[in-house]
This record gives C-alpha cells, structure tokens and sequence, in this order.
C-alpha cells in the first residue's frame, strides 16, 4: 500500500468516512458518472465526487489524479485526452484544422486505437447522451471553443460543426471502414479534410452565433 493511501485512509477514519478499500474505486467512479451526467465536467468538483463516494478527496487524486483523468476513466477512454489537447493548444491559429485531424487520426491509428473505438460505440449507443455531450463538449472542445471565440460568436455553433466532421470521419474509416477514406493515408486525409474542419472553425459560415 502506497503512502498516500495510507495518510487517506488514516484521514477517512477520523472522518468517519469509508476507509481505501478494494471497492473504494468502484464507489468513486460510480459517484463520478452519476455527477458528470447530472450537472457536467465543469460543475463537479473532485470533493463533490469524493462526498458521494463516501472517501477522503486525497484518495481520489490518488487513483485518479484530475478531474480529466476521473472522466476518462468514467467513459473508459484509454488515452489521456490533455495529451492530444496540448498538441492541439500548440497549433498556430490558422491550423487548428488541420493539426485536430492529423493528432486524432494518429492516436486512432495507434496501438490504443481499439480501445478508442470502443470508448465510441460506448458513446454513441451506450444509453448515456449526457456523458457523450460532456466529454466532447466540456472536456474535449471547450479549450479549443475559447480561442476561437469572439465578441460577435461565442464559437459554439462552430465546434458542433467540426465535432460532426471529425466524428464522421472516424466512424466512416473505423467503424463502417468506408474505402477509400478507410485506408488513406493520414497525409492525405489531412490535406482532403482538413481545409473544411478549418473553414469550420475560423472560415466563413452562415448563423455562426
């Protein structure tokens, strides 16, 4: 047993709340699906999911970490999404486009591929839409909607455009396996989409408010 979870677990005792136990996780995950789906990433607080699941805060950061991880892990997505967000928060303006598509195709086409088609389909049929809206719309999007919003367009209606694109990427070449869109190269496929993802995002389009 770690330090940590023994300093939580002795903190859990004079609070009288459930010690790090085997099932300790489990309660942690279930408290945290429950918040994420009522009031959303931004409106949970780790203390929040911590006081449901009946433990100390410290062992929550323990298993989880941030609040980020503790939602991967709720919608069993197997990468860390603040990797593949730095590489897009690094991306010059006026190749948003291009880079969101490049970055995501290459962590498709990876070894933890697999496993992100079946975070998807858990997704996209699992009987939890308000799970699906949060993790992209709170967790995945958000940052990217900051830096291209301005006064006259908050970039909402923007982001759900390019949401629709990138997804329907990804389902016509990984889980229909639409060809030749299923076997093109990602150079190519960046240089096919990636111009409309980016009209999207900062290019001209009608109603963008």
């Amino acid at each position: 047993m770690t330090s940590k979870e023994t300093e939580a677990q002795a903190r859990n005792g004079r609070s009288g709340r459930r010690p790090g136990q085997s099932g300790a996780r489990e309660a942690i995950l279930a408290a945290a699906r429950t918040r994420f789906s009522e009031v959303g990433f931004d409106k949970t607080s780790i203390r929040a999911v911590a006081t449901d699941a009946g433990v100390d805060p410290a062992l929550v950061h323990h298993y989880f970490g941030t609040k980020q991880k503790l939602f991967a892990a709720v919608v069993e997505f197997p990468v860390d999404p603040e990797v593949t967000l730095a590489a897009v928060e690094a991306a010059p303006l006026d190749q948003l486009g291009e880079t969101i598509l490049r970055v995501v195709a290459t962590v498709w086409d990876s070894p933890a591929g697999p496993g992100l088609i079946a975070a998807l389909r858990t997704l996209l049929g699992g009987g939890e839409p308000e799970l699906a809206r949060t993790f992209l719309l709170e967790v995945v999007t958000e940052r990217v909607r900051l830096r291209i919003a301005t006064p006259e367009d908050d970039g909402r209606v923007r982001i759900s455009l390019a949401i629709s694109q990138v997804i329907g990427v990804l389902v016509a070449r990984k889980i229909v396996g639409v060809e030749p869109l299923a076997s093109m190269p990602i150079p190519e496929l960046v240089a096919t989409v990636g111009p409309t993802l980016q009209r999207y995002l900062t290019g001209e389009i009608e109603h963008a408010g």
